[in-house]
């Protein structure tokens, strides 16, 4: 029988500083190397004579776990709460090493606690080590999130960033301990407070409470209604909405996932933005008509879309950058203004053929690549006893622009 490879034991210490499991001691007594942050290594036992890593650039880390499991010594890693929760579960894994792994409870999982809601359909997202722009639109777009926070993309971070959307803050602040802190705050009170590290911020939105979460624990799945709805699904005036056909082209172009923003200009119905946020992107919705059914549509799907009432491009200064935006309604300045703030993609709906030339060379001039295609459809109808006939929608030209 080959020699069987022995497994580096990966433990999980809450805020506290009591160890994940009893099986720890245990696995104490025996290490020849343990590995964690300097509070973990001195929250427990570890014995006279043991080598020791403190953690901070992970390399050495890897390189020292990586020799014992070759030399067949039993080695023990000291992680926060639960390390398979964007913890360090990941890299040793990506490193090889085999694991067997002992959680405490999470900071996300006694945040909820504390706030006496349930989590199942919550999002987990973490601004740290990254950038905290995905986190910020995940709060925008979904009524429950947690983020796990870093210096410098904390609660005051999110919370300025999360100006104009509706939305409540749990600050979880030292959990576990004598200096614990759980704080219900708006945004605007977050970001002008500072705050002591580490913390957890929850993001919900007003009506979260057991009956608001979703059901599905699917908290940024697609749909289960599918996208490129029927325009009846939408309250519209004087059809003046993007069509099914047309939309689903759009919406795949737009990329709209969990942690990006998305602008839709010249909303109308909203139904471009909102299927945007069917897919788990937060939505900024621009319509310069107060009395244009956004809103309406939105809670009808159950999605958060904020609207900026007002007329591009003034409108649109001021908001947060954008990762994609629609254009579906608007002349060469609107496109301009848009180009202006350099987003990655940026797709626009064009009836008037005498539009698309100049659109294109914008766009061009800015430094985007651009392609497009016409789209004309031709729809299904009855006619009198039982035949059937192709009615002809509106051609549109779909442009897509990609920043190089």
């Amino acid at each position: 029988m080959g020699r069987v490879t022995p497994t580096v034991l990966v433990a999980g210490i809450d805020a506290a500083g009591r160890p994940a499991h009893p099986a720890l001691v245990a696995a104490l007594a025996g290490a020849g190397l343990v590995v964690g942050a300097a509070r973990h290594l001195a929250a427990v036992p570890v014995p006279p004579g043991c080598a020791t890593v403190v953690l901070g650039p992970l390399a050495p880390a890897l390189d020292r776990l990586a020799a014992a499991v070759t030399a067949g010594t039993p080695a023990v890693v000291l992680a926060s709460g639960d390390p398979g929760l964007f913890g360090i579960v990941r890299r040793l894994r990506a490193a090889g090493l085999p694991l067997r792994v002992l959680p405490a409870v999470s900071s996300v999982a006694a945040a909820f606690a504390r706030a006496g809601l349930p989590w199942d359909g919550a999002a987990v997202v973490t601004a740290h080590g990254r950038d905290p722009r995905p986190a910020v639109n995940a709060c925008r777009a979904l009524p429950a999130v947690a983020v796990l926070t870093a210096p410098g993309a904390g609660a005051a971070e999110l919370g300025a960033g999360l100006a104009g959307w509706d939305r409540r803050l749990v600050v979880a602040e030292h959990l576990g301990t004598t200096d614990e802190r759980v704080t219900w705050t708006t945004p605007a009170e977050a970001a002008a407070t500072a705050w002591t590290d580490p913390h957890v911020v929850l993001s919900l939105a007003p009506d979260t409470a057991p009956a608001g979460m979703r059901a599905d624990d699917q908290p940024a799945a697609a749909p289960a209604g599918g996208w490129a709805l029927p325009e009846s699904a939408y309250a519209h005036r004087d059809s003046m909405i993007t069509k099914a056909e047309v939309r689903a082209l759009v919406v795949a172009r737009l990329r709209p996932r969990l942690g990006r923003l998305v602008w839709d200009v010249g909303a109308g119905s909203g139904s471009v933005g909102i299927e945007c946020a069917l897919l788990g992107a937060a939505v900024l919705a621009v319509e310069r008509d107060p009395a244009a059914p956004i809103r309406a549509n939105a809670a009808r799907h159950g999605v958060d879309v904020r609207v900026v009432t007002g007329t591009a491009p003034a409108a649109l200064a001021g908001l947060p950058d954008p990762d994609a935006v629609f254009v579906g309604g608007g002349g060469v300045d609107v496109l301009a203004a848009v180009a202006d703030r350099r987003p990655p993609r940026v797709v626009v709906t064009l009836a008037a053929l005498d539009r698309v030339a100049p659109a294109v060379h914008l766009f061009r001039a800015a430094g985007y690549a651009v392609d497009g295609c016409q789209l004309a459809a031709a729809r299904l109808a009855d006619l009198p006893g039982g035949s059937l006939r192709l009615a002809a929608t509106n051609p549109v030209v779909v442009l897509t622009a990609e920043h190089r």
